[in-house]
C-alpha cells in the first residue's frame, strides 16, 4: 500500500461526497455525531454542536474505541488542534494549539475534568491515560483559552463524560484483548438502568512488557459511577474511579540509539531500573435539583488522592497528594429586554495538600540491583488552593443572531513548607499570584438553518506549577507570572445536503509572559518567563455519511491543522530566538480516514496521519523528521440465543513499519560525552486483537 494511493482515494471519496452533497435527497439519512445534531455538556450552557460559539470537538464511544484499547487518548490526534505525543504508555504530551508544547515532562496549560470533578491537579498537571475506555462514554474538547467557565488552561478543556448503560436493562460483560509486546487487557463490566436509577462498573488489568527497554507496564483499575433519580425535579450522581499503576520509564534517547537501536532505553534509566508506581483514587458526588422550569443547581463535592514512589536516576522521589474541593453552577432562563436568555453562574474550589520527600539514589553502589534508597536528602509539604468565580450570558438579539459573555475571575497561591532540618537552606514561603479577571465575547450568525459562522475573543491563563516557581537554590521565585493569552478567533460550522459536516476555524493566540524550563541539571528544570509567541492556525474538519445501500455506510472523513506558531520576543539567557518556529510542535498534521459499517455487524477503520517535522530546540538548529502511519482495525458483533451479543476484533498500528519519533524532548542538552537526549522512538508495526462477551438478562 502506497501512501499517496491511501491520500488519493481518501481525497477522491471526500469530493464525491462534497459534489453529492450539493444534490438534492429526498430521504436524508443523518448521523447524529458526524453531523452535530448533539448537545454538548461541557460548555456551561447546553448547546448544539454546530450551535457552539467556540471550536469543540466530541469523540464518542465508538470514536474512542476505533483504535487501539490500550490508550484512552489514541483517538486525540483525529482532532485538528490537538496534537497527542505518546513517549510510553504512562507518558504523554497532550498539546492544544501549541499550548504546552515546550513541557519537558506531562501534560499542561489545559485542564481535564471527569464528570465536572477536576483531574487536573492543583499546580496545573494532567495525567488522564489511567482512565480505562471502557470507564468513558464520550470526550468533548474545547480548544483554545475558556477561563470564563473553567479557569486555568490556555490550551483548553478536556472534558470526560462517564459511561452510563442508557436503556440495556441489567448486563455484564467481559473482554479480553491481547498484542505485541505481550500486551494483555482483561475487562469485566455490568451496568443497570430503569427510569429511577443507572449504574455502572468496571473493572481491567493492562499488562504489556513495551515495544522498548525497561518498559514494563501493569495497570489496574476500577471504575463506578450512577445516577439516582429522586422524582422529575432531581437526580443525585455520584463517580469514583481508582487506579493502581507501575510503569518503567525508559526516558528518551540520543540520535545514534534512535536510528540503530530504537529498542534501547536511556542508558541511566536502564540502570537505575526506573519506574514510577502509585495508587489513585477519586470520587466525588453531584447533586442536580430543577427549582422551577426556569432554574437548576448543580452542585460537586469531590476529593482525590495520590500515593506515588519514583526512583529516577538522580534521586528517589516519594509523593503524597489529597485534594478536596466543589463545583456549584446554578442555570437560569429568562427574558432579558425581551431577548430569550439563558445565564450560568458558578464557582469552584480546589484545597491540594502535597507532601514530597527526596532520597539518594544508590544504584551506582548496587550493580545490577536497580534502584537502592539512601539517606533522605529534602522533605517538603505545599498546600495548592484555587478560587473560580464565573458568569456566562447567552442572548438570542435577533432570531438568527446570539451573543455570548463571560467573565472569570481567579484567585491562586502556593505555600511550601521545609521539613528537611539537615541543611542550611529553608525552603518555606508562600505565594499568592494577582487576582485576575477573564472576560469572553462571542457571537453566532445562522447564515441558513444548517449553516453558522461565530466569532470568539476569549483570555486565558495558566499559572506556573510548583516545581516551576522553585530557583535552583529551592527557593519560591515570587517574581514568576502566569501566562496570560488573548485568543481571537473565527469559524464556521454547516452541513451540506444533510450529510455532509464540515468546520474551519482560523484563530490567533498572543501569549505574554511565556514560561520557559531552563535546565540547571541533568533531567531538572526551573521556570522563568521568557517572551511572547504568537500561535496562528488554520483548522478544518470533513465528515460524511453516504448510505451506500440499506444495509452498508460509508463514512469517510478529513481533518488537518496548519500552525504558524513562532516566538514573537524570546531572549533566553542572552540567547535571541525571536522569530524563529515554537519548539515542539509540528506546523500541520493532517488525518484521513475512511470508515465501513454494515447492518450485518461488521465494521472497518481506518487511518493515515501525517505529521510535519518538529523543532527539537529554541534555535530551530535541529528538526525531527517528517512521519506518517496507517492504523487498520476491524471488527464483526452479532448475537447469539437473542441475550448474547459477541465482538470479535483485530487491528494493526503503524501499517508500512515508520520509523519515527512519537515524542520529542524539547532542549535537550548533552552532558559529559553524551548525546542530547531528544527522542522517543515510536512502535514499530504492531498488532492487536480482542473478544468480548456481553449478556442481557
Amino acid at each position: 500500500m502506497k501512501i499517496s494511493t491511501y491520500i488519493l482515494a481518501t481525497l477522491s471519496i471526500c469530493y464525491t461526497s462534497f459534489i453529492q452533497a450539493q444534490e438534492k435527497q429526498p430521504e436524508p439519512v443523518l448521523d447524529s455525531t458526524a453531523l452535530a445534531q448533539v448537545l454538548l455538556k461541557g460548555t456551561g450552557i447546553q448547546t448544539e454542536l454546530k450551535k457552539t460559539p467556540a471550536a469543540v470537538n466530541l469523540l464518542d464511544h465508538t470514536e474512542l474505541n476505533r483504535s487501539t484499547p490500550a490508550l484512552l487518548t489514541a483517538s486525540f490526534n483525529r482532532v485538528p488542534g490537538v496534537y497527542t505525543q505518546e513517549g510510553a504508555l504512562n507518558t504523554n504530551r497532550i498539546t492544544i494549539r501549541g499550548m504546552g508544547a515546550r513541557a519537558q515532562y506531562g501534560t499542561n496549560r489545559l485542564k481535564a475534568y471527569f464528570n465536572e470533578i477536576p483531574l487536573t491537579t492543583g499546580d496545573g498537571q494532567t495525567a488522564i491515560n489511567d482512565i480505562d475506555l471502557e470507564a468513558i462514554e464520550s470526550v468533548e474538547i474545547i480548544k483554545g483559552p475558556n477561563s470564563s467557565l473553567y479557569g486555568s488552561g490556555l490550551g483548553g478543556v478536556l472534558h470526560l463524560f462517564a459511561y452510563e448503560p442508557g436503556e440495556e436493562r441489567f448486563f455484564a460483560k467481559i473482554s479480553s484483548s491481547f498484542g505485541s509486546y505481550q500486551m494483555l487487557k482483561n475487562t469485566a463490566s455490568m451496568g443497570y438502568s430503569d427510569t429511577k436509577k443507572s449504574l455502572f462498573a468496571t473493572y481491567n488489568h493492562l499488562q504489556s512488557q513495551g515495544y522498548r527497554e525497561n518498559s514494563d507496564y501493569d495497570r489496574k483499575s476500577f471504575n463506578f459511577n450512577g445516577t439516582l433519580f429522586s422524582g422529575e425535579n432531581s437526580a443525585l450522581s455520584f463517580l469514583g474511579n481508582f487506579t493502581r499503576l507501575k510503569a518503567y520509564i525508559p526516558s528518551s534517547v540520543g540520535i545514534t540509539d534512535f536510528n540503530e537501536n530504537p529498542e534501547r532505553a536511556a542508558y541511566t534509566w536502564k540502570t537505575a531500573q526506573g519506574y514510577e508506581a502509585y495508587d489513585r483514587f477519586l470520587m466525588g458526588l453531584s447533586y442536580t435539583q430543577h427549582f422551577s422550569e426556569n432554574l437548576k443547581n448543580t452542585t460537586s463535592v469531590f476529593i482525590n488522592n495520590r500515593d506515588a514512589y519514583e526512583p529516577r536516576p538522580f534521586d528517589i522521589l516519594k509523593e503524597n497528594s489529597v485534594g478536596i474541593g466543589a463545583r456549584t453552577r446554578f442555570n437560569y432562563t429568562t427574558q432579558l429586554f425581551s431577548f430569550p436568555t439563558e445565564i450560568s453562574l458558578g464557582g469552584e474550589y480546589l484545597n491540594e495538600n502535597y507532601d514530597g520527600s527526596n532520597y539518594e539514589n544508590l544504584y551506582k553502589d548496587f550493580p545490577n540491583q536497580g534502584s537502592v534508597r539512601g539517606s533522605q536528602i529534602a522533605t517538603i509539604e505545599q498546600d495548592r488552593k484555587y478560587y473560580n468565580l464565573f458568569a456566562q450570558l447567552n442572548l438570542q438579539v435577533l432570531p438568527k443572531l446570539k451573543l455570548v459573555g463571560g467573565l472569570n475571575m481567579n484567585v491562586t497561591n502556593y505555600a511550601l513548607t521545609d521539613l528537611y532540618a539537615q541543611d542550611d537552606m529553608d525552603q518555606t514561603g508562600d505565594y499568592q499570584f494577582k487576582t485576575i479577571w477573564f472576560p469572553r465575547v462571542a457571537a453566532l450568525y445562522e447564515l441558513t438553518s444548517t449553516k453558522n459562522l461565530y466569532v470568539n475573543i476569549s483570555k486565558g491563563f495558566s499559572t506556573p506549577t510548583v516545581e516551576e516557581t522553585l530557583t535552583p537554590e529551592g527557593v519560591i521565585n515570587t517574581n514568576l507570572k502566569p501566562e496570560i493569552g488573548w485568543n481571537y478567533e473565527l469559524g464556521f460550522k454547516g452541513t451540506w445536503g444533510n450529510n455532509l459536516y464540515s468546520e474551519i476555524a482560523l484563530y490567533t493566540i498572543q501569549v505574554n509572559d511565556l514560561l520557559v524550563a531552563e535546565r540547571v541539571a541533568e533531567d531538572r528544570y526551573v521556570g522563568a518567563n521568557a517572551g511572547k509567541t504568537d500561535h496562528n492556525g488554520v483548522e478544518f474538519m470533513l465528515k460524511y455519511h453516504w448510505q451506500l445501500s440499506a444495509d452498508i455506510t460509508l463514512k469517510p472523513y478529513a481533518s488537518a491543522n496548519f500552525n504558524f506558531y513562532k516566538f514573537d520576543k524570546f531572549i533566553d539567557e542572552g540567547n535571541n530566538y525571536s522569530g524563529n518556529d515554537l519548539t515542539g510542535v509540528p506546523d500541520h498534521k493532517i488525518n484521513l480516514g475512511i470508515d465501513l459499517i454494515t447492518e450485518s455487524g461488521f465494521s472497518f477503520f481506518s487511518n493515515a496521519l501525517f505529521v510535519s517535522s518538529i523543532p527539537l530546540n529554541d534555535a530551530n538548529s535541529l528538526y525531527s523528521d517528517s512521519y506518517q502511519l496507517i492504523n487498520l482495525k476491524a471488527a464483526y458483533g452479532f448475537t447469539m440465543f437473542q441475550d448474547f451479543k459477541i465482538t470479535l476484533n483485530a487491528g494493526v498500528n503503524n501499517l508500512l513499519d515508520e520509523h519515527y519519533a512519537v515524542s520529542i524532548l524539547p532542549n535537550a542538552v548533552a552532558y559529559g560525552n553524551s548525546e542530547p537526549r531528544y527522542y522517543y522512538p515510536g512502535n514499530d508495526r504492531n498488532f492487536y486483537g480482542g473478544v468480548g462477551v456481553k449478556y442481557l438478562f
